[in-house]
């Protein structure tokens, strides 16, 4: 996997502001915000994709992101707010490594804007997918 900015944070060679670190998780404030308080939650593994990380440093995000959330909530007074995570350039992944964006929303002029052109689902489709992916996700 290439080098990238998250890489060369977590070797120190690059000044970050953390506001959480343990021995799987870095966060630390995104440096072009959408709203105040925007803050990035990597894994210390380095991998470019969310199914590609180990057991161990998922769940260590899925730790980490309500306690960061509880915090933003209480610094920033706001408490709504957006958790993003990309996977591939079609994805509008920019840097390949695993991150979580957490962005406060305190107003409609601030934070994330979401488009969603809402589709129909097939549903003789949808349950043979469900299926498979029931038998996938089981093993």
């Amino acid at each position: 996997m290439p080098d990238t900015i998250f890489d060369r944070i977590l070797r120190g060679e690059v000044p970050n502001h953390t506001v959480y670190e343990d021995e799987h998780v870095l966060a630390f404030l995104d440096i072009g915000p959408l709203a105040k308080g925007h803050t990035l939650v990597i894994p210390k593994e380095a991998k470019a994709h969310l199914h590609e990380l180990s057991d161990e440093s998922a769940a260590a995000i899925g730790r980490a992101l309500p306690r960061i959330c509880r915090a933003l909530i209480e610094v920033t007074d706001v408490d709504q707010y957006n958790i993003l995570q990309n996977n591939g350039a079609r994805a509008h992944q920019a840097v390949f490594h695993v991150h979580f964006h957490i962005i406060p929303k305190p107003d409609a002029a601030q934070g994330l804007k979401v488009g969603w052109p809402v589709g129909t689902l097939d549903h003789d489709e949808a349950s043979e997918m469900a299926a498979r992916l029931r038998e996938l996700t089981q093993s």
